[in-house]
């Protein structure tokens, strides 16, 4: 098995080509219902990541703690946010900013998206506000992530209606694999109530050590997920929490970084699985 392993870990993505075209973006929720997995860092990284690669990305804060808002501007408190958008009296394009990385734009997000949830609550069509706001600007990008809260509510629900695929950070605890089967569990409701185009585009392990103990799930999650697992794992390093401090991207703050080497693979790979389809 450990011939496997390291096999599956030498496998290098080629360079994406340019597009010649932008749009219509591929929406991805980068979503797993535990936290503290990395959801936000891979956000961000892989969006900086696609960008470095001449898509045009738009990553969205749907989280009310506001994490990847910080983490791109270093402002806990921006006005207008998604909240306004999804609530009404703002457009889209009021609401987006640019970030210091080229390519790369935010929809932030603050504390008070917290209380969009109670406000959908009663609106028609309630799983479909977060497809509804991002309708105008689907044909600017190639690529829009959206950074999901860790839970199921109806902020969760509305990032998945509007998304074509999933992305899973996984971090490599054997515990985290029995929440990957109720995420699954979850994927499979969210397939026949709502949205049965929504598929996983990749389970990507993350915060992996060099220990026994990872390596054994590694090799776990290989072996039950298959071509799902992304070939690349990220590397638990504090360069990556240090680059969060910095309102930085990993590619930007220390690019020449395991750390960001491992997410441009993780962006080639992607852009390998979506854009080799078409």
């Amino acid at each position: 098995m450990a011939i496997l392993l390291d096999e599956w870990l030498s496998y290098e993505p080629k360079k994406p080509k340019p597009k010649q075209s932008i749009g219509p973006a591929n929406v991805l929720s980068i979503f797993n219902q535990k936290g503290g997995v990395g959801k936000t860092t891979s956000t961000i990284s892989i969006g900086a990541a696609l960008a470095e690669y001449g898509r045009k990305v738009l990553v969205v804060d749907f989280d009310p703690q506001g994490s990847l808002t910080v983490g791109l501007t270093g402002n806990h408190e921006i006005s207008p946010s998604v909240y306004d958008l999804i609530v009404g009296g703002v457009t889209t394009q009021e609401v987006i900013l640019k970030t210091r990385v080229p390519g790369l734009d935010l929809l932030p997000a603050g504390i008070d998206l917290a209380a969009a949830e109670a406000w959908l609550f009663n609106e028609v069509g309630r799983e479909y506000a977060l497809q509804r706001a991002l309708a105008p600007i689907i044909n600017d990008y190639d690529y829009i992530l959206i950074d999901c809260l860790p839970s199921l509510g109806l902020l969760a629900i509305n990032a998945l209606s509007v998304s074509q695929g999933l992305i899973i950070p996984l971090q490599c605890e054997f515990y985290a694999l029995k929440g990957l089967a109720l995420l699954q569990e979850t994927l499979e409701k969210v397939q026949s109530r709502i949205n049965p185009n929504l598929e996983v585009k990749g389970i990507l392990p993350t915060r992996v050590g060099r220990s026994t103990h990872h390596k054994d799930v590694l090799e776990l999650v290989i072996q039950g997920f298959g071509e799902t697992v992304f070939h690349t794992v990220i590397p638990d390093t504090i360069k990556i929490s240090d680059s969060t401090m910095a309102a930085q991207p990993i590619t930007s703050y220390a690019s020449s970084s395991n750390a960001a080497e491992a997410y441009r693979h993780v962006a080639a790979e992607l852009i390998e699985r979506i854009e080799g389809k078409k």
